[in-house]
């Protein structure tokens, strides 16, 4: 059971280190704003776009990784 768990928990780290890497900074910030840019189809359709599949990906992964570090770290785990 140690085994799948550590197995699972080292293919969830890899997975979400790659996840973070992929995502897009967010360098527009204030400038964008002021320039008018930031009124883009993409910002008023936040829930589509590409950035927030990645940010709910990320969240999914790191809440699994977490669980799985706690089951790791328990001594109920043969």
């Amino acid at each position: 059971m140690r085994t799948a768990l550590t197995i699972a928990f080292i293919v969830v780290a890899i997975a979400l280190m790659i996840v973070v890497l992929m995502q897009e900074g967010k360098e527009n910030g204030l400038t964008g704003t002021l320039t008018g840019s930031a009124d883009t189809y993409w910002a008023k359709n936040k829930g589509h776009s590409k950035d927030a599949v990645m940010k709910k990906v990320t969240v999914f992964l790191a809440v699994l990784f977490f669980l799985l570090a706690g089951a790791l770290s328990s001594k109920f785990v043969a």
